[in-house]
Formats: structure tokens, sequence, C-alpha cells
């Protein structure tokens, strides 16, 4: 299916986003290994969230849905049984990945798989650190799903994390609640650090200093409640939006504040955007209202330093930077061509198709603005995060612009073309 959308000549408004994906994760992960019930207030209702909570029922979790929260009563650290089925994680790389270090340490063995996409990620970045600590993981041609894992008794290590991922940082972590030991991470740590934050809020002690991350066995999840903060992910669309249309403004309501977040709130206000906001919340994550208005944008360079706290956003900032004066240049982004789709050259495509000039290297890309863009077919590439982003773009566009295969935004913002309508004007 496709969705045909024109460019506006105002975008504004308020808005509250879902609940950040990240997050939701963890919740519901961390609720099934807890003694006691867990109430999670705003968990996002979206493919990816579905998946985790769909193989966590399958182990033995089990969950209460009402109007405006889920109870997840869970199991203790020991008390997950085996599935009766292969887990499926649809299309979700954080529920395939998570959950071999959850499934690693396990007195059973699991079967774990997806949709075709998930079926082309690499998933050995997980597996070679967790069989470092005696995990039996067995890989399709060596670092695809489908994947079998014969649950065994861990050993903590001392490990070097050489992906910035968070997936890999917090399966280890959950690894290590049952490997004998301490388990240190090291390395490549300054990735998203919500399972850092939400482990202590469960309970659980860890160590944690600029350049390591522990963890000792042994330790009892302990029921809590958690409110799910806004995904800042999804609100970047919106910031994007309001400082690229003409005189736009957009505030969003209960964001997630997390400094591992919101790099591309830095770019963005780096490059010339009217960024004002507010925390109302600290703990477990910090949580605050934002306010954006358009001004005039110069372009900038994004570093490598900067990449895995606005790694979901590499791509909505090339229709950004389309619209700044100069020349935008990002590096260190390479992990993007092993997202949903090759983000990179997907960006680069679909920015060619609305008669932009782009230019790609192996770790970004290169775009000097202000270009106009015309309406075009958008392939999606059933990634969310191009959908999304060239539904940005088309505010701005000459023309019509159409998106095939939009759909795919139920994996992260089922509502999104929905507010985009009501925030947009022709």
């Amino acid at each position: 299916m496709s969705i045909k959308l024109d460019n506006v000549s105002t975008f504004s408004g308020r808005t509250d986003i879902p609940g950040d994906k990240s997050v939701s994760h963890r919740s519901l992960i961390f609720g099934a290994i807890s003694d006691g019930t867990t109430e999670v207030t705003n968990l996002l209702d979206s493919g990816d969230v579905q998946s985790t909570e769909s193989c966590l029922r399958a182990l033995g979790a089990e969950f209460k849905r009402t109007q405006d929260r889920v109870l997840v009563t869970g199991r203790g650290l020991h008390g997950l049984h085996p599935s009766e089925e292969v887990l499926d994680c649809g299309n979700s790389g954080t529920t395939i990945r998570t959950m071999m270090g959850l499934l690693a340490g396990q007195s059973f063995s699991s079967g774990m798989t997806g949709d075709q996409s998930i079926q082309r990620r690499p998933m050995k970045r997980a597996a070679e650190p967790l069989r470092k600590m005696g995990a039996k993981i067995e890989l399709t041609r060596e670092d695809f799903a489908p994947i079998t894992i014969r649950g065994t008794n861990l050993v903590g290590v001392d490990y070097d994390l050489k992906v910035a991922s968070a997936q890999v940082k917090t399966a280890l972590l959950l690894a290590g609640l049952y490997a004998s030991g301490t388990t240190t991470v090291r390395g490549s740590i300054g990735t998203r650090d919500h399972t850092e934050r939400m482990l202590p809020h469960f309970g659980v002690r860890i160590r944690k200093t600029a350049s390591e991350i522990s963890i000792t066995s042994g330790q009892k999840l302990i029921a809590s409640p958690v409110r799910v903060p806004g995904d800042p992910s999804s609100a970047a669309f919106w910031m994007g939006a309001a400082s690229i249309v003409k005189d736009g403004m957009v505030e969003i309501e209960n964001v997630c504040l997390n400094p591992t977040r919101t790099g591309f709130f830095e770019v963005l206000r780096r490059m010339g955007a009217k960024i004002e906001q507010e925390i109302t919340c600290e703990s477990p994550e910090p949580i605050g209202n934002i306010r954006v208005t358009c001004q005039s944008l110069r372009a900038t360079e994004v570093s490598p330093d900067e990449i895995p706290s606005m790694v979901d956003e590499v791509p909505l900032l090339a229709i950004v930077a389309s619209q700044a004066e100069g020349t935008t240049i990002v590096h260190g982004a390479e992990e993007l061509r092993v997202k949903e789709s090759d983000r990179l050259e997907a960006v680069a495509t679909n920015l060619r198709a609305m008669g932009a000039r782009i230019e790609t290297f192996k770790d970004g890309y290169s775009i000097t603005g202000p270009q106009k863009l015309h309406g075009a077919v958008i392939n999606s590439f059933d990634d969310h995060r191009i959908a999304m982003s060239f539904a940005v773009a088309s505010l701005i566009a000459k023309g019509t612009t159409e998106i095939q295969n939009h759909e795919c935004v139920m994996i992260s913002y089922p509502r999104f073309f929905e507010v985009l309508r009501r925030l947009s004007r022709a």
C-alpha cells in the first residue's frame, strides 16, 4: 500500500508521542524475570514491542492489559519455561539480540527467528561475546537468524565491546545476571543507557563508570512500576518538520530527555533551530516538554562520537540538512547499513528521486543546501524510519509525494500519519 502527501503552508500544534520503544522493551523483559507484578504505563503499542511481549508470554510471563497500563506478572530470575514453538521476534532487532542474552543462561533450549529483514541482520555481534561466557548459540550461515540457543551454565567475563550497540550491551548484562561471578563490559559502552538505569530500578546493583559497567550474578529483580516516557526518536520527526516548514512550531509533551538519546536535539540546536525544553521528572529517566520554532538553518558536521545518541535520526537529519545553508557532513554511521534497510543508501536513493544531490560514504553522507525538493515516488524499503523521514520531506516538496509501503510505521509509531495530518495545514 502507499500514501500520497502534498506540501503544506504551515506545520504547528501541540502533541504527545508514543512511549519510548527501547524503554518499553526493557520494562517487559525485566518485569518478566522479576518477583511480583510490574505495572507499566504508556507502553508503546507497536509491532516491535508486541514481538517482545509475545516471546515472553511463550516463556511463561503473564500480561494483563487495561486501557492505560500493562501488568506484567514475573516468573522470577529462574522461573521461565521453554516455549513449545520457535520464538518469533518479527522485525525487532532489540527483541532478538537482547533475548539471546536472556536465554543463554536458562536451563532449557530455545529457537528464535524473525521476518525476512531480521534474517538479513547480523547476529554474530551478540553471539560472540555471549559464547565467551560459555553460551551455546548456533547461527544460520554463522551470522544470521534463525538461531538455536542451548541454555547452559555461564561464567562472568571481562569483555571489550567492539560495536557501539545498546542491544549487545543489554544482552551481556542480562546474561551476567545468570553467569557465575562478575560480568564487566568495557569499550564502546557510550550508547543509550536505559538498561543501566532500569536494572537498579528493579533492585539490581551494578557498578558503572565512564569506561566500564559491571554486574554480579545471584541478584533478584523486584517488581517496580515503570512510566514509559515519550520516544525522543518519534519526537524528532515533528522537531525536524517544525524546523524546515516556514513559520513552523511544535510543542511536544512528556519526552524522554535522556542525554544518550538527545543527540539529534543538540545537532538541530547547533544548526540554528530554536529549541526550548524543561525537565518535569528525573528518575529513572529524565522526562520533560519541548518547544521547537522554525529558524534559518546552517550546515554542521556530525562526528562519529555523536552517532550513538542519534543513530535513529540520521536519515531525518539528511532531510533537514537539505534545507540548511552550507554542507552538512556525517561520519561514523556505518551501523545504518545493517538496520531494517541500508538506511544510508535508502536516504540517498529517495532524496535523488526528489531532485536533491547527496554523496554517500561507507559511514555517512554529505549534502549541501538549501535545495528545492519535488514530489516523487518514495521506496520505504519497509523501513519505518525511512517512511517517516520522507513524510517530513513531503511537507516542503513541490507537488505530490507517494510513499510506498507506508504501513511499516506500525513498527514504532502506529498513529504517525494521523498526527502528521493534524499538525499540517495545506
